[in-house]
């Protein structure tokens, strides 16, 4: 089986910075794709960014210049650095994967159990 474990939430200020991490472990044979979506109370769940296992990405429109997506192929590991937090960024961040598993051909999305992202003063 494959399990996402995210960490790195928290409480922060306005105009703070956090930075989430989200690993994946199991049989892998590859991950073509890792994302990170957030849900705010009430609403739905939106995708905040996403990246390829060759680096390219993709973020929303909200968040654009001031988070980063990044990976580390080799610990099958995605991050989240995000800078100048607002009080509309509070929300439970949850990570997802596009998982490959060994002797599985196709691939198939993964979540992480999510964590809580609040920024207030």
């Amino acid at each position: 089986q494959v399990q996402l474990v995210e960490s790195g939430g928290g409480l922060v200020q306005p105009g703070g910075s956090l930075t989430l991490s989200c690993a994946a472990s199991g049989s892998i044979f590859s991950i073509p794709a890792m994302a990170w979506y957030r849900q705010a109370p009430g609403k739905q769940r939106d995708l905040v960014a996403s990246i390829t296992r060759g680096g390219r990405t993709n973020y929303a429109d909200s968040v654009r210049g001031r988070f980063t997506i990044s990976r580390d192929n080799a610990k099958n590991t995605v991050y989240l650095q995000m800078n100048s937090l607002k009080p509309e960024d509070t929300a439970v961040y949850y990570c997802n994967a596009d998982i490959i598993m060994i002797g599985v051909g196709v691939p198939r999305g993964y979540w992480g159990q999510g964590t809580q992202v609040t920024v207030s003063s």
